[in-house]
């Protein structure tokens, strides 16, 4: 079992605090680490550092920058095996959904190698007469990451820090504490390419010293995956402090599925979104809406399909469901099961005795399907985080459409049917910030914002695209005149004549 260190200033520090969380490998309920919560002068090094290196990294040309980047990329394919089982080992997701959260982290890196293209500003001759004006994009400061669990290497070292650094930021990260080892791993990997000392810190911490980050006058923007509660928090904390916040919160994501789609594939999509990763993602598909003259067939499909995959060791290349992430995440997901069913919902697959032999301490819950979901029942409303399918009946596209919108949450939306006039007409009317059409997962690629709306997302510029380059920059506009020859003779008869 190790016990961790922060990451301040270029190098691992052994932290002086008395207290540690436990870290656990969620497959066998083993603890991997001990993670320390950095004490308040811990943190305050960090900014520090942070701050010190700031001068000097972002005086660095665009050009230069990225080449740091271009060494990490090289470095995450390099260790990519290593990095999966990094993250299947510390979060519980299966080998492909641990590859991919490393290929989304590789992802952001490979956006902010495009900074020097991507930071360019504008220009206008003659705004007025005479008058030329230049914007520029420039460096704001020093930035806090606030990591979430869910995702180990692609949000803060994906969605967060490349992008931050490349744009000429220095960046504090507070990792989450039950996975931070992923985030350590490639800090080091990034002082392997060649990253100066300072610009990226790592730091494990509780809340009191996230309040101090979120009120520090030398810390000038935050970006925070998490809660709405939390989300909502760090938003107006933040703000108040005159700082930038971007702040992506919960989702509950609902597909409307419209009688003319087909069954089998709609199925197979809606399965691999509601139960990959475990449920553990904020553009998981939590509820199916589907229209009444095929929900029975479909519920049938997808309880077929679920019942199928092979839930197993997150690092066993075979398993298809992993477990959730801690034992108390397990308990609260198992808790909104039971209040599903006494709110009324009717329990066709039920995956709270799901075990694993040999390995009966894991943290694992099978996929579990709610049937004939009403509108105002938690467990179809609010955000439960796990393997739980709630389908919602309705009678065609305009009240699956209200159904929909209906939600407090917007991060994404589907739809699945062969109709182009309703998929058009879904496209243009849902509250969804990331829509799917026969999609289940719409997440963009990373050229594309991670575009959540309503209660989902909190701030003026999302992370990812050119959305993350307004975020970690400001702009400065340079208004300029010269004077031409003739003006200059006669300001100098003027001047030395001695007449007004």
């Amino acid at each position: 079992m190790q016990t961790l260190q922060p990451f301040i200033n270029g190098q691992f520090v052994a932290s002086k605090t008395e207290t540690y969380t436990d870290a656990f490998n969620p497959s066998t309920g083993e603890i991997t680490a001990r993670v320390p919560c950095c004490l308040p002068a811990e943190v305050e090094s960090a900014i520090r550092a942070a701050r010190a290196a700031f001068p000097r990294w972002s005086a660095t040309p665009a050009i230069k920058r990225v080449q740091v980047l271009y060494r990490l990329r090289d470095l995450l394919d390099a260790h990519m095996d290593e990095l999966t089982y990094l993250v299947a080992e510390e979060n519980g997701k299966v080998w492909d959904e641990a590859q991919g959260d490393v290929l989304k982290a590789k992802e952001g890196t490979e956006l902010a190698i495009a900074a020097p293209s991507l930071l360019t500003g504008e220009s206008l001759m003659d705004a007025s007469r005479g008058y030329d004006s230049v914007l520029y994009r420039e460096p704001v400061g020093v930035f806090a990451g606030i990591a979430p669990f869910n995702f180990p290497a692609m949000i803060p070292m994906g969605w967060m820090a490349p992008v931050c650094l490349a744009a000429g930021n220095t960046m504090v990260l507070k990792a989450a504490s039950p996975t931070p080892r992923t985030a350590l791993r490639i800090a080091e990997l990034y002082r392997e390419a060649g990253l100066p000392d300072g610009v990226l810190n790592v730091v494990t911490c509780s809340r009191n010293e996230v309040d101090a980050i979120l009120n520090h006058p030398d810390v000038n923007g935050v970006s925070f995956v998490g809660s709405t509660k939390v989300g909502l928090h760090i938003y107006s904390t933040a703000a108040a402090a005159g700082k930038r916040v971007q702040a992506l919160c919960e989702a509950k994501n609902h597909a409307l599925v419209l009688e003319d789609a087909p069954i089998a594939r709609t199925a197979a999509g809606i399965v691999n979104a509601a139960f990959g990763c475990a449920g553990e993602r904020c553009m998981a598909l939590p509820v199916a809406v589907v229209q009444e003259s095929i929900a029975d067939e479909l519920a049938a499909a997808i309880v077929a399909q679920a019942k199928a995959r092979k839930v197993g060791l997150a690092y066993d290349k075979t398993s298809e469901l992993g477990p959730v992430y801690s034992a108390a995440h397990k308990a609260a997901v198992l808790a909104r099961i039971e209040e599903g069913l006494a709110e009324g919902a009717k329990l066709l697959l039920d995956g709270r005795d799901c075990a694993v032999p040999g390995y009966e301490n894991g943290f694992y819950i099978g996929p579990t399907v709610f049937d004939r979901v009403k509108p105002g029942m938690a467990v179809g409303d609010t955000e439960i985080f796990g393997p739980v399918l709630c389908i919602k009946r309705v009678r065609d596209f305009e009240e699956g459409l209200a159904v929909m919108n209906q939600n407090p949450f917007a991060n994404g939306s589907v739809i699945f049917t062969q109709n182009g006039y309703y998929a058009r007409e879904f496209a243009r009317r849902t509250d969804g910030g990331m829509v799917g059409i026969n999609v289940g997962i719409p997440v963009p690629v990373g050229i594309f914002p991670f575009a959540g709306h309503k209660r989902s997302f909190f701030g003026d510029a999302h992370c990812l695209g050119k959305d993350a380059f307004r975020f970690y920059t400001e702009s400065k506009v340079v208004t300029t005149r010269w004077f031409d020859e003739e003006e200059k003779k006669k300001d100098r008869t003027t001047t030395w004549d001695g007449t007004i």
